[in-house]
């Protein structure tokens, strides 16, 4: 089992005639991904060796039954593809572009949650989107979503890995196949400032994951999602969880890559961050490494 992507999900890739959108849905079929389906408006009838291109995210709906949509779209437009596989109600949308103007994805994820809430109302499916500037998702074994090397998820674990960063996301998914424990499935929700997916979104889908026996958080500086994640983690988790923050020895005010890994004041500081886990019984490596240890004597407890 896994959350959010499996061997039944069916992907249209959007942009897939682009020079990355093109190189990564290679990598995702070679890693068994179920690629039904590619859109670039004004190419429709043609094909990416073998895979279908349409000019709208409808199309590919209606003609390839796509539930998964992947992103590689310039900034520009990015935010309207967004809404383009929502207004389609493809149920999980995965923005992997970078730059999006953030009024861009302000408006965007505000529609996409309308647009949510009024197909559950309805009685239909959810629409959930993980990103922007994000690696995407991958279920070890099953199924890849995203940006991230394919040797490193091949086998199944039972570790839930969740990431605000992309790098990192790939060092500790390796960390976790040397130790012998892989991970389950993992999530990248992306570093920047407005995301449609944050980590209390994806906790509880682990939890209730019976494939998944702990959970592995990597943080960084800025914003308060780690906080919020704290939080719901002594509200209602059950599974042990392990955490490591990225960029403790920044600077304030010094922006270290990402455009929410910047602290403004009080808010999105290590300290506050630390003190959250620390008073979530949450243990914080501080080094990747660490991560493995932590994880393993969680296990054993």
């Amino acid at each position: 089992m896994s959350i959010l992507v499996n061997v039944n999900s069916k992907v249209v890739v959007q942009g897939i005639t682009g020079r990355e959108g093109g190189n990564h849905a290679r990598a995702m079929k070679a890693f068994g991904t179920q690629v039904v389906a590619g859109v670039t408006p004004g190419k429709g009838g043609q094909d990416f060796e073998g895979t279908p291109v349409y000019n709208s995210v409808a199309e590919a709906v209606e003609k390839q039954g796509a539930n998964v949509s992947i992103i590689f779209v310039p900034p520009a437009g990015a935010a309207d593809a967004v809404l383009e596989a929502a207004h389609a109600s493809v149920p999980l949308i995965v923005l992997i572009t970078e730059g999006v103007p953030t009024v861009d994805m302000m408006k965007a994820v505000q529609e996409v949650k309308g647009l949510n809430e009024r197909n559950l109302q309805g009685g239909g499916a959810g629409i959930r989107l993980i990103g922007g500037n994000c690696p995407g998702l991958v279920s070890s074994g099953e199924a890849k979503v995203g940006i991230m090397p394919n040797s490193i998820y091949a086998d199944k674990g039972r570790i839930g890995l969740i990431s605000r960063s992309g790098t990192l996301t790939y060092e500790a998914g390796k960390l976790l196949q040397l130790a012998g424990l892989g991970t389950s499935t993992t999530v990248g929700i992306g570093g920047d400032p407005v995301i449609g997916t944050t980590f209390a979104d994806v906790l509880p889908l682990f939890e209730a994951d019976p494939d998944t026996d702990a959970i592995v958080v990597i943080g960084e500086i800025g914003g308060a999602d780690e906080e919020a994640a704290a939080e719901y983690i002594a509200a209602h988790m059950n599974k042990p969880v392990v955490a490591f923050i990225s960029g403790r020895s920044a600077p304030a005010g010094k922006r270290m890559g990402h455009a929410g890994a910047i602290i403004m004041g009080n808010v999105g500081t290590p300290e506050s961050k630390l003190a959250a886990f620390a008073a979530a019984g949450v243990p914080v490596a501080d080094t990747m490494p660490e991560i493995v240890e932590l994880v393993r004597k969680a296990l054993n407890k």
